[in-house]
C-alpha cells in the first residue's frame, strides 16, 4: 500500500516518543502489504476496526493511542487522517475528519 504521508506519524512521534518505534513498524509493514478489500485490511491487523467512509482505525500501543486511516482500494492509497491519544480520538469524529 502506498502511505500518504509520513510526515503526520513522523510529527506524532515527536512529540510521543514512547511511539515512535510502534508508528514506524506500522508503517514499514503496511508498505509491503496489498489490501483490495476491507476484510484483507482486518486480515493483516485483526485488531484494526472498519468504520464507515472507507476508513479504519487501528490500536496503537495497546490502544494507547489511535491512527484513522482513509484507504483507496481500487488503487491501493492509503491517507493518514488522524493520529492522536484515545482521549483525543474520543473528541473526534473519525468517519469525517
Amino acid at each position: 500500500m502506498r502511505i500518504i504521508s509520513k510526515k503526520p506519524l513522523r510529527e506524532f512521534w515527536e512529540r510521543h516518543a514512547d511511539v515512535a518505534s510502534t508508528l514506524n513498524d506500522w508503517h514499514k509493514a503496511v508498505r509491503q502489504e496489498e489490501w483490495d478489500s476491507p476484510v484483507e485490511l482486518l486480515a493483516n491487523h485483526p485488531n484494526a476496526r472498519i468504520i464507515g467512509n472507507d476508513r479504519a482505525v487501528f490500536n496503537i500501543r495497546g490502544n494507547r493511542y489511535r491512527l484513522v486511516v482513509s484507504v483507496n482500494y481500487q488503487y491501493k492509497i492509503i491517507y493518514i487522517r488522524f493520529i492522536g491519544t484515545h482521549a483525543e480520538y474520543d473528541r473526534i469524529n473519525a468517519e469525517s475528519v
